[in-house]
């Protein structure tokens, strides 16, 4: 089981918004979903992938010399740098000395994630904390993540899982037994819109939530609210009903929109297709929150 591999993005010490104490996130690569509003870009794609910062490039040639492609070029305009023929191999990213180029992505075994993790089990110990595996999304490498939380449980560490819920249910049955609390996305209520928002239908998301709280399975609903897209009173009300629904439920999490997956579209050569570019404020998001509290005993807060 310690040999098992997959391809982690981040690994996030210190973290406080994934589960209650501090935690060490576990972030993995590859995701089904397509989000218009994706803060995590860099996460969809399941191999190692590199990004270009053109503002932090000094224009010092490393990058073009060791390229065994020839993707990168230096010239009086700048640098360039030629996705398509790319082969990620990560060469020019232990060259660059600016960090303008970066790899993003890379194999680990279980043993060396765990070796990550447990350097921090005494801040775990004394604030309730553990281990949350994210994404992207955990169970498009389910096997990786499914060993994962295994050793985990082994070490004796509270883990929680954060989802898409878009999954088979039989996965999630192989992981419950090793997952203390599920962040469960909810991010669209209405199907059609669901559908044009993720690229994904979303009764399944909604059933295997039902099925895995009929299990006992312990969640945290966690709702991203766009502005112009799904802040509509409807869905917030929908929110409350659903999680009215849930034996087992702990809180409801509001996570405003945020802007940032924008830039990091950009350093990943992709198209960010929102125009939305503002935090919504405080006062909005207040009021998301009161209304989804005034339809639900669950706790809403703010994630």
């Amino acid at each position: 089981m310690k040999n098992v591999s997959g391809i982690v993005f981040d690994i996030q010490k210190f973290s406080i918004n994934d589960g209650p104490g501090i935690r060490t996130t576990v972030f993995l690569k590859g995701c089904p979903l397509d989000c218009l509003w994706c803060h995590n870009p860099e996460s969809k794609g399941k191999e190692p992938e590199i990004s270009f910062i053109s503002e932090k490039c000094i224009l010092c040639g490393y990058c073009a010399a060791t390229c065994p492609n020839k993707c990168h070029a230096i010239d009086g305009k700048g640098h360039s740098y030629d996705r398509a023929k790319c082969l990620r191999c990560g060469k020019c990213t232990m060259e660059c000395y600016s960090k303008a180029l970066e790899l993003i992505g890379k194999e680990m075994t279980v043993e060396e994630v765990m070796s990550e993790v447990l350097k921090d089990v005494p801040f775990y110990e004394t604030s309730n904390g553990g281990m949350t595996i994210s994404g992207g999304e955990p169970m498009a490498q389910f096997q990786f993540t499914k060993a994962l939380l295994e050793d985990a449980k082994k070490h004796k560490l509270h883990n929680c899982l954060e989802t898409s819920g878009y999954a088979p249910m039989e996965r999630y049955k192989e992981v419950l037994r090793n997952v203390d609390i599920f962040l469960y996305d909810f991010k669209e209520s209405d199907p059609a819109r669901h559908l044009k928002c993720t690229g994904v239908p979303q009764d399944i998301i909604v059933n295997n939530l039902v099925e895995l709280d009929s299990l006992g399975a312990k969640s945290v609903l966690r709702c991203p609210i766009i502005p112009k897209l799904n802040d509509r009173k409807n869905h917030l009300l929908e929110i409350a009903k659903l999680a009215n629904r849930l034996s087992n439920i702990i809180e409801i999490n509001i996570l405003p929109y945020h802007p940032l997956g924008k830039s990091k579209s950009s350093r990943i050569g992709k198209e960010y297709p929102l125009s939305c570019k503002e935090f919504p404020d405080e006062d909005e998001v207040r009021s998301w929150i009161e209304m989804v509290q005034n339809s639900t005993r669950v706790p809403v807060k703010k994630g």
